[in-house]
C-alpha cells in the first residue's frame, strides 16, 4: 500500500506541534473579492479563512483563475477586499505598510540605482540616514550572497541575482511577513532550484514569516510547512495540507514517499480526472491538419 500524504513521522509531528504553539501573525477571516464585469459581477475569492503562525512558511497554489495573486495583493494592502478582513498582529490591514515586504515575479528594481542603493531605498524612505541605510543594506546583501555586486546595476545581473536583490530590499525594512507572488516563475529550472535553496537558507536564519504564491507543485512541497490549495471560479479553500517531508529539505527528498504522496494529492485536487462524458471526443470530429512539407517527404 502506498504512503498517504497524511502520514507524518514523529519528528514532523513534533515540529508541527511546536509551530502551532507560536503566536498567530496573520489571520484571514471570511475574505471575499468580487469585480464588476460587463457580464455581471465576478467573484474572484470567496470565504477564505487562514491563520499563519510566526516563522511559518505557507505556499498557496491552485489552478489558473483561482485568485492567488488577488489574495496576495489584498494581504499586501494593494487591493481592498469586498468582504471579510485581514489581521496582521491583530490589527486590520487597510493598505500597504512596512510590516509587509513584497516580492513580485518581475524584478521591480530601479534600473537607475545600483544594487546597494536599491536595497537602501526602503530604509531611507523610512527615515534612516545615508550612513545607517548603507550599513544595513550591506548586511542584507551579505545575507543573500551579493556583497561583491553592491555597485553593479540591475542590467548587469542575472535573473536569479535580481531576485536576490529584490528579496534583500523587501527584508531590509524588517517586515513581519514576506509576501512572494511567484517570484521564481520567470527563472530557468536550474536557477529556480538554486533560488529555492537560497530562500530556505535566508528563512532559516532570520525571524520572518513567508507566504509564497506558486503554480509549481514541486516548489510548494519543497518550500512549505503548509500548502493552501484553492479551487477556481470562485477561489475557495479546498484543503490546507501539512507537508510531511522532514526539514531540512534537499533535492534528494523529491523522490521520497512523503514528497510523492503529497504531490499526488495536490495533483488530484488541482487536476481532478474529467468525467468520461467530458473527456470523450465526439466520433465525428475530424482534426483539420495543414501540411507544411512536401507530401512525399514523410518522416514517419
Amino acid at each position: 500500500m502506498s504512503q498517504s500524504y497524511l502520514q507524518q513521522s514523529e519528528a514532523v509531528r513534533a515540529r508541527f506541534e511546536r509551530l502551532k504553539a507560536r503566536e498567530v501573525i496573520l489571520e484571514v477571516q471570511g475574505l471575499g473579492k468580487a469585480y464588476a464585469a460587463p457580464q455581471g459581477q465576478v467573484t474572484a475569492l470567496k470565504g477564505i479563512d487562514l491563520r499563519i503562525h510566526r516563522r511559518e512558511f505557507v505556499c498557496v497554489i491552485g489552478p489558473s483563475g483561482c485568485g492567488k495573486s488577488t489574495l496576495i495583493r489584498i494581504l499586501a494592502g494593494l487591493e481592498q477586499a469586498s468582504s471579510g478582513e485581514v489581521l496582521l498582529d491583530g490589527q486590520p490591514v487597510t493598505g500597504p505598510g512596512k510590516d509587509r515586504g513584497m516580492v513580485f515575479q518581475g524584478y521591480t528594481l530601479f534600473p537607475w540605482l545600483n544594487v546597494l542603493r536599491n536595497v537602501m531605498f526602503g530604509l531611507e524612505t523610512q527615515g534612516a540616514s545615508r550612513h545607517e541605510a548603507q550599513a544595513q543594506a550591506r548586511q542584507w546583501l551579505d545575507l543573500v550572497g551579493l556583497s561583491a555586486f553592491a555597485h553593479h546595476f540591475p542590467h548587469q545581473l542575472s535573473g536569479g541575482m535580481k531576485q536576490r536583490v529584490a528579496i534583500a530590499r523587501a527584508l531590509a525594512i524588517q517586515p513581519r511577513i514576506l509576501l512572494m507572488d511567484e517570484p521564481f516563475g520567470a527563472l530557468d529550472a536550474q536557477t529556480r532550484a538554486r533560488m529555492q535553496a537560497h530562500l530556505l537558507e535566508i528563512w532559516k536564519n532570520i525571524d520572518i514569516t513567508v507566504l509564497f504564491i506558486t503554480h509549481d507543485l514541486d516548489e510548494a512541497i519543497f518550500l512549505a510547512d503548509r500548502i493552501l490549495v484553492l479551487k477556481a471560479h470562485p477561489g475557495e479553500v479546498q484543503e490546507l495540507i501539512e507537508v510531511p517531508v522532514p526539514r531540512p529539505r534537499s533535492a534528494a527528498q523529491v523522490g521520497s514517499p512523503e514528497f510523492q504522496a503529497t504531490k499526488a494529492r495536490l495533483e488530484a485536487l488541482i487536476h481532478p480526472p474529467q468525467a468520461a462524458s467530458d473527456a470523450a471526443a465526439p466520433d465525428d470530429v475530424v482534426p483539420h491538419l495543414i501540411r507544411f512539407t512536401h507530401v512525399s517527404d514523410n518522416v514517419e
